[in-house]
């Protein structure tokens, strides 16, 4: 298997199923699109729902601003300023196309259970994780971390959400100011609850 076509196919792949979407997929129409056949694409990624599972990690590797929004979590400063950076960076118009596929591609791991399994479950613990990591990091013991990492993914997927269907980012923005205060504030009290009295 030659690992540089399988890349190569791979990137084109990430960058049709970013323009067209998945909705009307096939790997017969995937290939005429980007120059191979359907055989050739079942050789590399082995069926429909790997290479979009695949196409889909690719996809993200092209949005910088996601991978860095996160990171902001563990930068310098209160914890308020990360979360507002973290967000900035999501909802940073670049990433829109990535939106929209990840919410079409979750749409249809949710209707068709079996199909993307991998997928839900990367999208289920990742970015959770990631946070519980930030805020044990920040002093909140656990299992608060954790649940308040759940809680705040699941806000960050809901203003998504919010920003593709209204586009009103401002809006958006301002909404989550309010609720990452309280998080933070809510992060702060959790940390002081854990403290050792004297």
């Amino acid at each position: 298997m030659s690992e540089s076509e399988r890349e190569r196919l791979l990137a084109l792949a990430a960058g049709y199923v970013l323009e067209h979407g998945i909705a009307d997929l096939t790997l017969r129409k995937l290939g005429q699109a980007i120059g191979t056949n359907n055989r050739m694409l079942l050789y590399y990624f082995g069926s429909k729902e790997q290479l979009i599972e695949h196409a889909l990690t690719a996809a993200a590797a092209g949005f910088p601003a996601l991978e860095s929004a996160i990171a902001a979590l563990d930068g310098p400063g209160p914890l308020l300023d990360r979360l507002l950076a973290c967000w900035s960076g999501i909802a940073a118009a670049e990433n829109l196309p990535f939106h929209r596929l990840f919410f079409e591609v979750f749409g249809v791991a949710a209707h068709r259970p079996g199909r993307f399994d991998r997928f839900l479950a990367s999208v289920g613990h990742d970015w959770t994780n990631r946070v519980a990591t930030s805020l044990r990091a920040e002093g909140v013991p656990d299992p608060q971390a954790h649940r308040l990492a759940r809680e705040l993914v699941a806000l960050w997927r809901g203003l998504q959400f919010d920003l593709l269907s209204t586009g009103d980012a401002a809006a958006v923005a301002d909404s989550y100011t309010a609720t990452a205060t309280a998080f933070a504030e809510r992060c702060a009290t959790a940390r002081l609850v854990d403290q050792p009295t004297s």
